[in-house]
């Protein structure tokens, strides 16, 4: 994020005399109004006039009503909402220099010199065309007689920063474009619908999504659902495809294309194309975030820039915000299109991003490549360790069927360490349709196997595992470290090992994200949407109320935190930021003065083990009795329905990743562990936690991990979520420093480009 408060500018005053305008163009996507909403309080906080510019460039030509001063209240209640609340529409005027001028005029009446485009590559080339114009246009104006020469002046030069919003994905030099994690919700939703009446009628299901010219859409949702075939305009089948997708629909009893399927095997077949539903509904957490992130650095980049500054787009790399030249973007999208119309579909891969190209790489593995006939004689054991959450048995499937891909006997481990006494081969068949499965399949304890070492050091021996895949929560990290700290006494226990970590309280050291999160995350955000709308719909929304909600977490604060991001709350109390009761104080009075104004209902979080005497009650009766005039509260303890549910798409995508990295990391290392004629692994990177960290997927020794825990409250000592809590309390309109460590240069992606891989990666 931004380092706002540099070289000692106070971040209130950054923007102080100068004057901001948001708009969003081309197709709408769900996540665009919580960019909207951060980019206007953000610029507000900083003491910049904000403008709303509706209905697009279509608003900007017109101008008058169409561009309107935004404020804190206008944007509230407004980021559980899909589409975009200012309006967005198609310009052809805007593409004449004509229609342009226009624009211009009608910013430079506003003294507005600071542009923020929300839309996909067609709206940022047009914004950039308008920078680069911006001298003349004003010269014109002046000639003309429709501005002063002094009015000129002041708006010598215009600044351009991008936000990506669209569902396609189809933007190079980022990871995720602002409602794709929605589209993909959309999609899951309809395939696990259409799966269950696929399985009572033994049919096939042929479903098309949207995307246009990217297959982003299309990959994803084949790996959360475990489809057997994807068509992508990038990676177009091979010739005799027919004969290899019916092969693999005799061979497992699934499903293909419509008319091959029935007119070669007689299957009963359906297709379904999903159109516009995949834009419509709310944002996901992810999208919520995505954009509360992506506006509050598009603020900085505009209040940073200079005229020397080209434009910019922000992205993600990862899970770092970075800035990237608009126009070096714009040619590597282009480019990537030129690749696919010239058949270059190895190039194509490559320049639509690292992440694309290992959603591609983990499809081709899962789908299209056969089991080897000869084994290797490996037996890869895998366990569920800890409380249970969503996207465990989609990390399980990828681990098994990849092993079995390798060649290997995969085992399953039943009821975490204490099952490693009673060892069962898992096929590919048994894990077919555990991508959609919450919870854990293979059963799961928190029992720690200390007690339990020479037992299991016993049927390590006796069922003869060379390597463990151990899935699980801070139990699953504990529990490993014992197993290393007791190979001096039990050589057994010398094998290779990969933690991958699975919980929803996202506090594994190794990892800034943890499978299962994302789908807490979206529970508390489903509650937040609920009670938003009964208020407006409760006595003609004439209520004012405070919801205090009790997430889980353990001592984690990222449930509470990240939550509250994404749901616009006004406080979110947790063990790592420790508060009094001053604090709570300041709380009250700052969200009873908030209450009297048109804001209609309240927030707060609190992570279960954020205080022992600060408890939920506490604070539910604090706010109760304070407010007492102006809003009521209601009390919601979310419990165990934060584990429970479906998985969402971005765990089973991030599970499936991680279970088939997992699985090949083993295969090297067991390679490197082979002498004389056995596997002996007693080195540090031997046993290893595989992790999300900053750009990419890392794997980390659990002795180096060691020294960055916390094991009395279990969670790492650094955690990358605390830099979010300024951003979620400055959206909550309090007055504090916005001052980060990281600071998102602007980088390059034009020379990265076949045959070297893009750096920007996930």
């Amino acid at each position: 994020m931004a380092n706002i408060n540099t070289a000692g500018v106070d971040p209130t005053k950054m923007g102080v005399g100068r004057a901001i305008a948001v708009l969003t163009s081309g197709g709408d996507a769900q996540g665009m109004n919580a960019a909207v909403r951060a980019t206007v309080r953000v610029g507000l906080y900083t003491g910049a006039k904000v403008f709303f510019v509706h209905e697009g460039y279509q608003g900007l030509v017109d101008g008058g009503d169409h561009i309107r001063p935004a404020t804190w209240e206008s944007v509230s209640m407004m980021l559980q909402l899909g589409g975009t609340v200012i309006g967005s529409a198609r310009c052809k005027d805007f593409q004449t220099r004509e229609g342009r001028l226009k624009a211009a005029f009608n910013l430079v009446k506003l003294g507005v010199t600071n542009l923020c485009v929300i839309g996909g590559d067609g709206s940022l080339t047009g914004a950039n065309i308008f920078r680069t114009e911006w001298s003349d246009l004003l010269k014109d104006l002046i000639s003309k007689g429709k501005i002063t020469k002094e009015e000129a002046k002041t708006s010598s030069h215009l600044n351009i920063v991008g936000m990506v919003g669209s569902i396609d994905n189809d933007f190079c030099g980022t990871d995720m474009t602002i409602g794709t994690d929605s589209a993909l919700h959309r999609i899951i939703e309809v395939v696990d619908s259409i799966t269950t009446t696929a399985q009572s009628h033994q049919r096939a299901f042929i479903l098309e999504v949207m995307g246009r010219h990217c297959g982003y859409l299309a990959l994803v949702t084949a790996l959360a659902c475990g489809a057997d075939w994807v068509f992508i305009p990038e990676m177009p089948p091979d010739d005799g495809w027919e004969d290899h997708l019916c092969r693999r629909l005799t061979e497992f009893c699934k499903r293909s294309p419509i008319s091959l399927v029935t007119k070669r095997l007689g299957y009963d077949t359906r297709a379904t194309t999903l159109g516009h539903v995949q834009r419509g509904g709310t944002p996901s957490a992810f999208d919520r975030v995505l954009g509360s992130r992506m506006g509050v650095e598009a603020v900085m980049a505009l209040l940073e820039a200079t005229p020397e500054t080209p434009a910019c787009v922000v992205s993600l790399s990862g899970n770092q915000a970075v800035r990237l030249p608009l126009m070096e973007c714009v040619q590597v999208t282009k480019e990537t299109k030129d690749a696919m119309n010239e058949g270059r579909f190895d190039d194509a891969v490559k320049l639509r991003g690292r992440s694309f190209e290992n959603n591609w790489n983990t499809y081709k593995l899962l789908a299209h490549v056969r089991p080897p006939e000869t084994k290797s004689n490996i037996n890869v054991a895998i366990l569920n360790v800890g409380a249970p959450c969503a996207g465990m048995n989609a990390a399980v499937r990828a681990a098994v069927r990849i092993g079995i891909i390798q060649g290997h006997n995969m085992l399953a481990v039943h009821d975490g360490f204490e099952g490693l006494a009673e060892e069962k081969p898992i096929t590919w068949n048994t894990v077919g349709d555990w991508t959609g499965k919450g919870g854990s399949e293979l059963g799961t304890k928190r029992v720690l196997p200390g007690k339990y070492m020479e037992e299991i050091s016993l049927n390590i021996a006796k069922y003869n595992i060379h390597a463990l895949v151990i899935i699980g929560g801070f139990e699953a990290f504990s529990g490993a470290l014992e197993m290393v700290q007791g190979r001096g006494k039990y050589e057994e226990l010398c094998i290779p090992m990969v933690i991958i970590p699975a919980t929803v309280s996202n506090n594994v050291p190794g990892s800034d994200f943890s499978i299962g999160a994302d789908t807490a995350l979206n529970t508390i955000t489903t509650v937040r949407d609920t009670t938003c709308d009964r208020i407006k719909q409760s006595a003609a929304g004439t209520k004012r109320r405070v919801f205090i909600i009790e997430t889980m977490g353990g001592y984690c604060g990222y449930l509470a935190t990240v939550a509250g991001l994404s749901a616009g709350a006004d406080a979110a109390y947790i063990y790592e930021e420790r508060f009094g009761i001053r604090d709570l104080e300041r709380n009250v009075e700052h969200l009873v003065e908030k209450m009297k104004t048109t804001v209609k209902r309240g927030l707060i979080l609190r992570n279960e083990n954020c205080n022992s005497n600060y408890t939920t009650d506490f604070i539910f009766n604090l706010y109760s009795e304070e407010g007492k005039g102006v809003f009521d509260c209601r009390k919601n303890v979310l419990g165990h329905m934060q584990q429970g549910g479906t998985p969402t798409p971005f765990d089973r995508n991030f599970a499936t990743k991680m279970g088939a990295k997992a699985v090949l990391w083993l295969t090297e290392k067991l390679k490197e562990c082979y002498r004389h004629g056995r596997i002996f692994a007693n080195t540090l990177d031997s046993a290893c936690v595989l992790g999300m960290r900053k750009r990419g997927l890392v794997l980390q020794p659990l002795a180096e991990l060691k020294e960055e825990t916390d094991f009395e409250h279990r969670i790492p000592k650094n955690q990358w979520w605390l830099k979010l809590r300024p951003i979620m309390k400055i959206l909550a309109k309090y007055q504090i420093s916005l001052d980060t460590s990281e600071h998102a240069l602007m980088e390059h992606v034009i020379s990265k480009k076949p045959p070297v891989h893009m750096t920007l990666t996930k």
